[in-house]
């Protein structure tokens, strides 16, 4: 009886001495992976907890139960993974906070969304948030941020979304952000951003949207754009853009959506504009110094739903050919040099009344007879 008990504590012995050796090899040769088993979430807590003490508004009380005796996966706002149990969501959109981002959201290293939009953050976006290189959407839009873009995001190598739209941000646009090869989305828009569009952005061949619209943007658009083949909205209007209607854009064949309205753009548009945006909803070019003709091959954008070209030089007449447009709910030529005093010159009246779901007609302050 005591052989077998001496053999069985000997044994346990043994298989707790193997169990230490395995544990020691485990963490002297994987230490990332036991930070995060004997950690746990211990590091995403400290990181939130210092967001939630820089948070100066919170009339949801969104953060009441943000404590250190609640595990943090069951934060409101706050979704953990299964696995690792660690944060991958951080969603706090529109709950009227107000307050700064704290440099510790950059220590959530397994954090996938970002989103802290429609809310009253303000101060600068911290550089750390480049320190996010699982991050795959980021969205601080409308809320009072200022301060420049940080060139540190482009570390964010898997971010998709990069939405950082209606703040304040100033400077210009980090030629970094080129690297960003997996964005799909990037809205710049509505800031105080100048200088010129980076040659870089040429270098996202995933971009699909791309806003850069009412800021203080100025020289041409890049020619390294016509690399952009995957995009489908462009929107720049309200800057202070210049050159001709960018001959990049013509190889773009995917855009249903070109915005270049309230800039510097002159020069006229090729007759082949049609053909070369035959997926082409809206087009906005209003209040720029384009001359020449409409083109009659827009007509071939069997899709186009909006035209607004107001405030321009154009000459000549609409073409009768725009009655091929079935789809056309908008067309706007108003204070243009269109028409000549001739009779026949609102000819094209007649063939828009096969457009039966046009709503908007303007075609005031030109030179039309008849």
């Amino acid at each position: 009886m005591e052989l077998q008990t001496s053999f069985v504590h000997s044994s346990c012995l043994f298989f707790l001495s193997v169990h230490t050796i395995l544990f020691m090899f485990i963490y002297l040769s994987f230490p990332q992976c036991a930070s995060a088993g004997i950690l746990g979430n211990q590091t995403d807590k400290l990181a939130l907890l210092d967001l939630k003490s820089q948070i100066t508004e919170d009339p949801q009380g969104l953060m009441d139960s943000w404590n250190a005796t609640l595990n943090v996966c069951q934060w409101p706002g706050v979704t953990c993974g299964h696995k690792h149990q660690r944060v991958i969501t951080l969603d706090l959109k529109d709950h009227r906070l107000a307050g700064t981002i704290s440099p510790s959201i950059g220590n959530l290293s397994f954090l996938r969304i970002l989103d802290i939009s429609d809310n009253s953050f303000h101060g600068v976006i911290p550089p750390d948030l480049g320190q996010l290189i699982r991050l795959q959407t980021m969205n601080l839009s409308f809320n009072f941020l200022r301060g420049e873009i940080p060139f540190t995001l482009s570390r964010c190598v898997n971010v998709v979304n990069l939405i950082l739209d209606h703040n304040i941000l100033q400077g210009h646009i980090p030629t970094e952000l080129g690297s960003l090869t997996k964005l799909e989305m990037l809205y710049l828009k509505n800031n105080n951003l100048t200088g010129n569009v980076p040659n870089t952005v040429g270098n996202l061949t995933s971009l699909r949207e791309f806003y850069i619209s009412y800021n203080d943007l100025e020289g041409e658009l890049p020619e390294t754009m016509t690399n952009m083949r995957s995009l489908i909205e462009l929107g720049v209007s309200v800057n202070s853009l210049t050159g001709e209607f960018p001959p990049a854009l013509y190889n773009l064949s995917s855009l249903t959506l070109i915005s270049l309205s309230f800039n510097k753009f002159r020069g006229r548009l090729r007759t082949d504009f049609g053909p070369a945006f035959p997926n082409l909803q809206r087009l906005y070019l209003a209040n720029n110094y384009f001359t020449g003709s409409i083109p009659a091959s827009l007509s071939n954008c069997s899709d186009l739903l909006r035209l607004d070209i107001p405030i321009n030089n154009f000459t000549g007449n609409i073409p009768l050919s725009f009655g091929n447009l079935k789809n056309l709910l908008w067309l706007n030529v108003l204070d243009n040099q269109l028409g000549s005093g001739a009779p026949d010159d609102l000819n094209f009246i007649n063939s828009l009344t096969n457009c039966k779901m046009l709503e908007f007609l303007d075609i005031a302050n030109n030179k039309f007879g008849g």
